[in-house]
């Protein structure tokens, strides 16, 4: 049951945002009173008064707008003074996302979370555990000569990442796996002898970085998530092709979380089972002659 205030306590705490944040802008009475439609008096009123009354609506909505602040915090609703576009504006961004490995805003969120878990759901196979033969099979079509350097700095930088003191955890659809062993769709044309060679790095990665590194595998038929990575409580960002949507409100932060968690109580099998299920999809990729 919410709690209801007291009416003299509300009138209180208005005329005490309303000095607050007249004295913030720098905003006298009469400027106030002019740019609101009052007189002088009202204002004067408004912050002097010792009853239980409080301004009708239009009057509290013109103080806020004059002043750029909200409506409701002014009549103790909410303790944040932003207006709800401000809220939105700061918690809520949209940041470019480029087809290439060195992706400087990435790396960036990478660090400002370090020490913290960071909770991966990866569009396809995560770029950190994918061997080199597998970033030039992927990247090159696009990034042509420059390739090489750029995966040898994208390996410099996975390896910083890898250093760092935050556990990781990557949720896969089972089927990306399963399809990426097959050459299926999107691996169709990725060789077979590069395929083995992945595994067998992916096998050894998830042995010798357990349980720092920890990946899950989910049934797509039950659940579904969109490319998100969540870099502790700070930040959450979801991958929508050409941007990054990132959230930095708490609530949205842990909503996000609360998913993926969804996706680990779903998981068709665990961490500590991903070495054994590499190592049967590997013996029973077909050999295409």
């Amino acid at each position: 049951m919410l709690e209801k205030t007291d009416k003299r306590a509300r009138a209180a705490l208005f005329r005490a945002r309303l000095n607050e944040a007249m004295q913030s802008k720098s905003t006298s009475q009469s400027a106030l009173a002019r740019t609101i439609g009052v007189d002088r008096s009202t204002i004067s009123q408004l912050l002097n008064g010792a009853g239980a009354r409080l301004p009708n609506a239009q009057v509290v909505g013109e103080c806020a707008r004059a002043l750029g602040i909200s409506a409701d915090w002014l009549l103790g609703l909410t303790d944040r003074p932003e207006t709800a576009a401000d809220i939105l504006a700061n918690s809520l961004s949209l940041t470019e996302a480029p087809r290439a490995l060195v992706d400087e805003q990435i790396f960036q969120w990478h660090k400002e979370a370090a020490g913290y878990k960071i909770r991966h759901v990866p569009a396809g196979l995560p770029d950190m555990l994918k061997t080199r033969a597998m970033l030039e099979w992927e990247y090159t079509p696009h990034l042509g000569r420059s390739t090489d350097q750029v995966i040898g700095a994208s390996e410099d930088r996975m390896a910083w990442m890898r250093a760092t003191q935050s556990d990781y955890e990557i949720a896969l659809p089972v089927s990306e796996l399963r399809s990426f062993a097959r050459g299926e769709g999107y691996y169709s044309d990725l060789p077979e002898a590069v395929r083995r060679q992945q595994i067998t790095h992916l096998i050894e990665v998830t042995q010798q970085l357990y349980p720092r590194l920890r990946i899950y595998l989910f049934d797509a038929r039950r659940v579904f998530s969109a490319p998100i990575t969540i870099f502790g409580p700070l930040l959450a960002v979801i991958y929508i092709g050409r941007n990054y949507m990132a959230f930095r409100d708490t609530e949205r932060v842990q909503a996000l979380t609360g998913h993926f968690d969804h996706l680990l109580r779903e998981a068709s099998i665990s961490a500590r089972e991903m070495p054994t299920f590499l190592s049967q999809l590997n013996d029973d990729m077909p050999i295409k002659t």
